[in-house]
């Protein structure tokens, strides 16, 4: 570090009274009285540039504990980009070692330290030669919150000692308001990463090639998401409960250009009459009973991005009438308001209801019907594909075993069997259930079929279904318990038998007496 602080006990020269208390006296006023603590810091680099001759540059700089990076927050004599451009680690350069050290630092002729790293750009060499450079850190306790650093006209070194007093007074003066700014700042900081970090798990989640299917049901749904990503027409997406119609809805808003915007989700079936308008639209201050503050609705809060309202067939005709007004014209007014909003909001609406049949009987609304179907997304039933069911099977074993802290990794032939005769009339929803209960059932690393629930285990819906006398019960577990130590030795019937504590005379009969052909688990050559 290039020359450190002259002891000198000299007082200050005549400037004290006529120009520097005045300026200190300001500085005392503003830092306890401004709220705003950005303008506190330009109000400083102000009033220096206003008492004290011949300043070319001031800068104001914060450490950033989280982020370990000084930068520069206020600053006189450079642009901008300059400004952009100063960003330094605790330790580097003259400002960094201020920082890190604690102690005050005056440079005669800036041009002959070598110290000095001109980050920004914004000191040209010709013109170092003629100035003088102070810094001083701002300290809270122990803690150096930033540095205030100033360069001006080569002076006498006893005025710059002078200077330098009057920067370490500033600093303790602000060191409080600095201190509240860089928490604020921080907190701020932390907030927008925690807020990217969430936004790309949610993009990441929400892919369209997150969604699991490859059936040929799903594959013509994809092929219809694919053409409206892009676009800003109302989406309808019909399907039965549980078929997973608001994963396709992040899909396609994650998926689209308003991905950075809100996502904002309401269901229609959830909320009382007398408040689903309110939730939608807002009120204001004293719209009804109870009403104490104006309250925005959920499509302000949706502005620039989507709003999706699930079981839309829930809404009352009334609401039906304030919906349309928002898709036709974007824009409504709060409840007991009077000025009327404008939106810019893409609505993805849901149901598992026949709309078609409900505007038939006049309960729901011709001309929003039409407004909403204007790209209808039917999701099929698990039942129509077939071929998924074991792609989600297997998702939602690894999901729960990860969950639940389980060694589960696969699931038995005959538990599958199971799972692939079943009806599922609660489509996937249903499905993710009955795998999330096996997985904590199963005590061996395998989902059999004793762990799935007595609905996949009647003659109606399974064809390994267990009948109701024990003998027959303890016949299937045999069989399973069998066909998994044939898998696991690869059809070698000696070590199965040795595996499950039995001869091999005895395994021998038990696979002709099931029917069991354990040449289909040997390795194909």
């Amino acid at each position: 570090m290039s020359n450190p602080v002259p002891k000198n006990n000299s007082s200050c020269d005549h400037r004290c009274s006529s120009e520097i208390l005045p300026m200190l006296y300001e500085i005392a006023i503003t830092s306890r009285e401004s709220k705003d603590l950005h303008l506190l810091m330009d109000s400083i680099v102000n009033l220096l540039v206003r008492y004290v001759s011949g300043v070319k540059r001031i800068l104001l700089a914060m450490y950033n504990r989280h982020t370990e990076t000084i930068t520069i927050e206020s600053a006189y004599g450079i642009s901008a980009d300059e400004q952009k451009r100063g960003v330094y680690r605790r330790g580097e350069g003259i400002l960094g070692r201020v920082i890190e050290e604690g102690k005050p630092v005056i440079i005669p002729d800036l041009s002959r330290s070598q110290d000095f790293l001109n980050r920004t750009g914004a000191w040209k060499e010709e013109e170092r030669r003629g100035l003088s450079f102070l810094c001083v850190p701002i300290v809270m306790g122990q803690e150096s919150l930033g540095a205030l650093s100033m360069d001006r006209t080569i002076q006498d070194e006893s005025l710059l000692e002078d200077d330098l007093k009057v920067l370490m007074i500033i600093a303790t003066l602000v060191a409080q308001a600095f201190a509240l700014y860089r928490a604020q700042v921080e907190e701020q900081a932390l907030l927008k990463e925690e807020n990217r970090r969430l936004h790309q798990e949610l993009e990441e989640k929400y892919r369209k090639t997150n969604i699991i299917g490859k059936s040929k049901a799903m594959r013509s749904l994809f092929g219809m998401m694919e053409r409206i990503y892009d676009k800003n027409t109302p989406v309808l997406i019909l399907g039965e409960s549980g078929t997973g119609k608001e994963l396709i809805a992040h899909a396609i808003h994650y998926n689209s250009p308003r991905r950075e915007k809100p996502f904002i989700k309401f269901n229609c079936a959830a909320i009382p009459e007398s408040l689903a308008e309110s939730e939608l639209f807002g009120h204001e201050r004293g719209a009804f009973t109870g009403a104490s503050e104006q309250r925005l609705g959920l499509f302000e809060k949706a502005h620039g991005g989507t709003l999706f309202l699930d079981e839309i067939g829930e809404l009352s005709l009334s609401i039906q009438a304030k919906l349309l007004r928002v898709l036709q014209f974007q824009e409504f007014q709060r409840l007991g308001g009077h000025r009327t909003i404008s939106v810019d909001v893409r609505l993805i609406a849901a149901t598992h209801r026949d709309l078609d049949q409900m505007v038939k009987e006049g309960r729901f609304r011709e001309d929003l019907w039409y407004r909403l179907n204007v790209f209808p997304l039917l999701v099929p039933p698990l039942r129509e594909r077939g071929s998924d069911i074991l792609l989600l099977a297997d998702y939602f074993v690894e999901k729960y075993s990860q969950q639940h802290n389980s060694a589960v990794r696969r699931i038995s032939t005959p538990a599958i069997d199971a799972l692939m005769a079943y009806h599922w009339p609660g489509n996937v929803r249903e499905l993710e259930n009955v795998i999330e209960r096996a997985v904590i059932l199963s005590d061996d690393g395998v989902i059999h079929a004793y762990h799935l629930p007595p609905s996949l285990q009647t003659p109606d819906t399974s064809r390994t279904h267990y009948q109701g006398l024990l003998a027959q019960r303890l016949s299937q577990v045999e069989r399973e318990m069998i066909v998994d130590a044939l898998k696991a030795h690869q059809g070698n019937m000696l070590a199965a038998a040795r595996e499950l504590g039995i001869t091999e005379r005895i395994i021998t009969r038990r696979v002709k007496d099931y029917g069991i052909d354990y040449r289909l688990f040997r390795p194909k050559k």
